[in-house]
């Protein structure tokens, strides 16, 4: 059996299937904005590919700008489906992967990678299976010299993750979700979708302006209580 002086930090609680497939459903927009417009991560941190969308358990690392050996750890020790996300200081005079660590992580069914920091090989990971965010782009390789930490809170795009959040990105960005918040996320965000799939339907019957636009109107002191938009 293999034992790392990390085995003890990789033990924290994944999502279930249920949760992440439940996940999969939502915009990252719509469960942002159920969050209470809270969890979205920088929009410098954007993916590859439009297409490209991630979702899954969060397995965080912490690195010194330009250097990715806590990366590489993260490669070895996480399980499959973990989205690796990496606080890389936004650091852009070096890359912080390329073509091999990501070669690796999809043999390792790894869920996807969410990187502050630059990366390099586009023309070969921008055709990756598996959903890779980063930070810009740069040829310069990085340093595997600086220490770092695997399984804590970090800090990456103006958020604070933890290792067992929920991560979803697609081509609006990536949201992070709290583990203990995630079921009362997505409870909400299924109610969000049935609210906006009533205004198409509204908009659709020629209802143009929305009916809650003069209530808000009023409370910002735009309009007079006996004031109508339209």
């Amino acid at each position: 059996m293999r034992t790392t002086k990390f085995d003890d930090v990789i033990k924290f609680p994944r999502l279930s299937t249920a949760q992440i497939d439940r996940a999969r459903k939502y915009q990252a927009a719509i469960l942002s904005d159920v969050a209470g417009r809270r969890g979205a991560l920088h929009s410098s941190i954007a993916p590859l590919r439009n297409d490209m969308q991630v979702v899954g358990t969060a397995f965080t690392v912490e690195s010194r700008p330009g250097d990715n050996l806590m990366f590489h750890v993260a490669l070895a020790l996480a399980e499959p489906g973990d989205v690796i996300v990496v606080a890389g200081q936004g650091y852009a005079s070096s890359a912080m992967f390329g073509e091999l660590m990501v070669t690796q992580a999809e043999a390792a069914g790894i869920g996807g990678f969410v990187v502050d920091g630059a990366a390099r090989d586009f023309d070969t990971i921008g055709n990756s299976k598996m959903p890779i965010f980063a930070a810009g782009r740069n040829p310069a390789g990085p340093t595997k010299s600086v220490g770092g930490k695997i399984c804590t809170t970090i800090s990456l795009g103006d958020v604070a993750v933890q290792p067992g959040d929920l991560v979803v990105g697609d081509c609006d960005g990536v949201v992070i979700i709290p583990r203990p918040e995630v079921d009362a996320v997505l409870e909400a965000a299924e109610k969000k979708v049935q609210a906006e799939q009533e205004r198409m339907k509204e908009i659709e019957q020629g209802i143009l302006v929305s009916p809650w636009l003069d209530d808000a109107l009023r409370a910002a002191g735009v309009l007079a209580e006996n004031e109508t938009l339209v």
